[in-house]
């Protein structure tokens, strides 16, 4: 039995980020003070609310991992949270109650949607400010 391949590009196709959020992210990358290789979009378990979706630092980038982005921000997401991502479209929004990370066409495969704020940490599909 060979050594498991992983998928290292994000296709647009299986998940997107707009042009805003990707400067947005790219900005959040400039002002951080230690060393890092980029933002980890992550999916974690909700229980009965269901799953939540976020976004934190990477200090690495792992070899499983698949990438979406440009050099100056690179975009990781796991193997486990790419498959729940698939469809997802992650969009910035700056508006009167404040700036946002949204995660649209989340759950594409059983329906629903999502939004997540700021540098990390998770939100529900209600959302949260950054």
């Amino acid at each position: 039995m060979g050594a498991a391949e992983f998928q290292t590009e994000i296709t647009k196709e299986v998940m997107a980020i707009t042009d805003i959020a990707l400067e947005k992210m790219g900005e959040l990358l400039g002002q951080v003070e230690e060393d890092v290789a980029g933002i980890r979009v992550f999916v974690h378990g909700g229980g009965c609310s269901g799953l939540t979706y976020g976004m934190t630092y990477a200090e690495e980038i792992l070899e499983t991992d698949s990438k979406l982005g440009n050099d100056d921000c690179a975009i990781l997401v796991d193997p486990v949270a790419l498959g729940y991502l698939q469809g997802c479209e992650i969009d910035y929004k700056d508006g009167p109650t404040g700036a946002s990370f949204i995660f649209n066409n989340v759950f594409k495969s059983v329906g629903g949607s999502g939004a997540c704020g700021g540098g990390g940490g998770g939100c529900g599909a209600g959302g949260c400010g950054g």
